[in-house]
């Protein structure tokens, strides 16, 4: 024997349905929201530990022995410090300006134009954002030992520009498909030919892009290790490749300066970027 529901009772059965439907999206929100905390305290308290540290008074990691800013100055006195710094700041400057003017018109390309080869060349571009840094690491040593090239600063450049093009050639790209097109022919309708027509109406409008890319490549290649520690040579040490080989032998304080001093370059650097690509 079956029961109808009565009209009366169906607003009951709807509002006890809705209660237990809100009950069950505030736990999810609840769970979610502590789940997102604990995933952050994961991945940023180490470095908090590691910034705090930096100004331990102690040479023991890990005991802590009062506040001091001894092993900045350290730091800041290290020949080797200074000498792979200013390696690092020579291969980050060049491969940024390189890589952005060939990302630029890469994407230029690649948005703009239709040319025979043209899908394999749009597939090859990303090849350095997909594929691990250990094989192109492995594939850039590979290529400059077949070539006879001695491995030195200039070889870790080459490589930097390998892998900072796609970077560039995918914000910048990004920037063209959103980009009016009718400014471009309003422009060439006034009687501009085509680089006056890019110079001022294109080229404004990408620059925010373009800056953008030229920032994240300047961060990733001040900051890469795995590609520069195959690719580098006797003299040509950065920052990345010295810190690693302190950490061998023990972690220090001054490690930790160094480690702090480079991430908050790198988080300036991101941020700006990032700043760059939503006004973009």
């Amino acid at each position: 024997m079956t029961t109808a529901t009565t009209p009366s009772t169906t607003p009951v059965v709807k509002q006890t349905r809705r209660n237990r439907y809100e009950r069950r999206a505030d736990l999810n929100k609840r769970f979610l929201t502590w789940f997102a905390y604990a995933i952050f305290l994961f991945l940023y308290l180490p470095i908090l530990i590691l910034i705090i540290y930096s100004f331990n008074a102690n040479k023991v990691v890990g005991v802590w022995a009062g506040f001091t800013t001894e092993w900045y100055r350290v730091l800041f006195n290290d020949r080797a410090m200074i000498n792979a710094f200013k390696v690092s700041i020579w291969v980050a400057t060049w491969s940024t300006v390189l890589s952005t003017v060939l990302g630029t018109l890469a994407a230029l390309s690649l948005e703009r134009y239709r040319y025979r080869g043209k899908l394999p060349f749009d597939a090859v571009m990303y090849l350095p954002i997909i594929i691990p840094d250990i094989v192109m690491a492995l594939s850039a040593l590979l290529f400059f030992v077949m070539v006879a090239v001695p491995l030195s600063r200039y070889t870790i450049l080459i490589a930097h520009i390998a892998f900072n093009i796609a970077f560039v050639a995918v914000i910048v790209r990004a920037r063209l498909a959103d980009m009016d097109r009718n400014l471009e022919e309003a422009a060439a309708d006034l009687g501009a030919s085509e680089w006056p027509t890019f110079r001022r109406v294109t080229l404004p409008l990408l620059m925010p892009a373009v800056v953008s890319g030229a920032l994240l490549a300047f961060t990733l290649s001040l900051d890469d290790f795995v590609i520069t520690f195959f690719v580098s040579g006797p003299g040509s040490t950065t920052l990345p490749v010295l810190v690693y080989s302190m950490i061998k032998f023990g972690v220090t304080p001054e490690v930790n300066a160094i480690s702090t001093l480079m991430l908050l370059g790198s988080t300036v650097l991101v941020v700006l970027s990032l700043l760059l690509q939503r006004k973009s």
